[in-house]
């Protein structure tokens, strides 16, 4: 018993050191805004990779009123996986995330938040754990609930160049040009979620930020 309980507290040790033990992903929080006006709008971008997850591997998102969400239920190779769209709008997407964790007690290292990042330019997409919420309403409203430590996926839109411009801008819809290039960079994210549950974070991190 002392061996196996030395072992199993390496393994939480080893998961530890390295961000996230494989396969430890149990669900995908999309952030964006609720209603048909904002589907299409840069904000939405969470959405988007939610949306593609579950049209992906065949889930069907159903309102889930406990959750003050949207909810799919997919399987990834061997691996259930839980997908939420908050229906709170974006400044208040932690209420529904801190209910979804606290039902299915998840830990932050369970959970990726998929969002739009205006510090990367469109065509641009990168994973990371934890870290500040730049501003960003949808990550503020996570730290509030949800605590810093959760796992992120990146979606690059890019910067209007002038700060008074955000909100208009990430409340627009990109150009033609620049949706090509997020609808391609959400493929490579999906490819990169896919080695992650058979490779690994590590492995998944550095296949996502080597691509061209």
């Amino acid at each position: 018993m002392v061996v196996k309980r030395a072992f199993e507290d390496l393994k939480i040790f080893l998961g530890a050191i390295t961000g996230m033990a494989d396969n430890a992903l149990k669900a995908v929080i999309g952030l964006g805004n609720p209603g048909a006006e904002y589907v299409r709008t840069r904000h939405n971008a969470g959405f988007w990779f939610a949306d593609r997850l579950a049209e992906t591997y065949r889930g069907s998102f159903r309102v889930e009123s406990k959750f003050a969400g949207e909810l799919a239920r997919i399987r990834i190779g061997s691996t259930d996986v839980l997908l939420l769209k908050p229906s709170t709008f974006m400044n208040r997407s932690g209420e529904s995330a801190q209910k979804l964790a606290q039902f299915y007690k998840l830990e932050p290292a369970d959970v990726l938040v998929a969002h739009d990042e205006l510090d990367l330019p469109a065509g641009t997409v990168r994973l990371k754990r934890g870290g500040g919420h730049g501003g960003h309403n949808g990550l503020r409203s996570l730290q509030q609930h949800l605590t810093a430590d959760y796992l992120r996926l990146r979606i690059g839109i890019g910067h209007p160049g002038d700060r008074n411009l955000v909100l208009s801008y990430v409340l627009g819809r990109a150009s033609g040009s620049d949706q090509g290039l997020i609808d391609e960079a959400l493929a490579r994210a999906q490819s990169a979620i896919e080695t992650l549950f058979k490779s690994g974070w590590e492995k998944a991190a550095q296949q996502l930020h080597t691509d061209a």
